[in-house]
């Protein structure tokens, strides 16, 4: 099991302090809020230049500022990404070209929404979460190559959740077309997928320079919730009756560790196709200990090469 020096609290920041990232390109999509804010302010304050891939690109520039503004250099900018739009996904990747990207952090996701769809009528949470995401990547994979050297891999980030535990991937449906739709089974169905995802990308990749890993961030209040009413999260446990949040919360910047720490640390150096929490490879999940861990099917190649299929059947984007 790969482990680092830093704890399920780590602020992102001290986790990136150590490295020097000048001249290195990220990407952080999600980057105007929560902890795609805060992945971008610790990369940017280690020297990289920042992109945040945003659909709001107006709450973009506003983040860009106070970035720059917060670490004393102009490193941040923002660019319009809707990844529920893959005509916008397209775009996007057509503005960056073949331009080296050093680090690919695919941080921003939707979670337990009504049954909505994406332009392509996909459900919301896995057209965002995964199918966004995977045309996303696949259109930067050139400018991923042309980052790796021969002593130092580009990396892909993808943010996953405990939340896959409910759900695999429903192969026969999973844009609910037929079935019933429940909007958790939802988010653990996309979850599941994104921890797949790296698993299949860092499989075609790795030997060419590029890794990928998934992330569980942890608990932390963020506008991911947004769909969620003062009473689920109380029934949840997540808040009490005074709207505080529950003790082993973690602040969007502590939530940002292990993305940031997935991103630059050493221990993780031409390896991928993990699962990653608390700034440490995660074990399989136990019923004895069930806040943690990743379940089999969230990691298991013969599932991401399925998945791998199924997604450019449906986006109609391959290699």
């Amino acid at each position: 099991m790969i482990r680092s020096r830093y704890g399920a609290f780590t602020p992102a920041r001290v986790v990136a302090a150590d490295h020097d990232l000048s001249g290195r390109n990220v990407i952080v999509t999600g980057g105007a809020s929560g902890i795609g804010l805060e992945t971008a302010r610790a990369l940017a304050g280690a020297g990289a230049d920042v992109m945040l891939a945003v659909r709001d690109r107006v709450a973009g520039e506003k983040a860009a500022v106070e970035i720059n503004e917060s670490i004393g250099a102009d490193r941040v900018i923002a660019g319009t990404l809707d990844l529920a739009s893959l005509s916008s996904v397209g775009s996007f990747v057509d503005a960056w070209g073949d331009a080296p990207l050093d680090i690919l952090i695919n941080n921003a996701g939707v979670m337990a929404t009504p049954l909505l769809r994406t332009a392509e009528d996909l459900e919301l949470q896995i057209g965002t979460n995964h199918f966004g995401h995977f045309v996303l990547t696949l259109g930067l994979t050139r400018a991923l190559l042309n980052a790796a050297e021969e002593d130092r891999t580009a990396r892909v980030v993808v943010l996953s959740s405990i939340g896959h535990r409910r759900s695999d991937i429903h192969w026969d449906d999973p844009n609910y077309l037929s079935r019933p739709y429940d909007k958790w089974e939802a988010y653990g169905q996309s979850k599941t997928a994104n921890a797949l995802f790296a698993v299949g990308y860092n499989e075609r990749f790795e030997e060419h320079g590029v890794t990928a890993n998934a992330v569980m961030p942890g608990g932390i209040m963020t506008p991911l919730q947004r769909y969620l009413t003062d009473e689920e999260m109380r029934a949840m446990g997540w808040i009490d009756e005074e709207g505080k949040v529950r003790d082993g919360f973690k602040t969007p910047e502590q939530g940002a560790s292990t993305s940031v720490w997935a991103a630059v640390g050493e221990e993780l150096e031409g390896i991928g196709g993990l699962y990653l929490e608390d700034c440490a490879q995660a074990p399989m999940w136990s019923q004895a200990n069930p806040m943690k861990g990743v379940m089999p099917y969230a990691i298991d190649p013969d599932a991401a090469d399925r998945l791998w299929v199924m997604s450019e059947e449906i986006t109609g984007v391959g290699m």
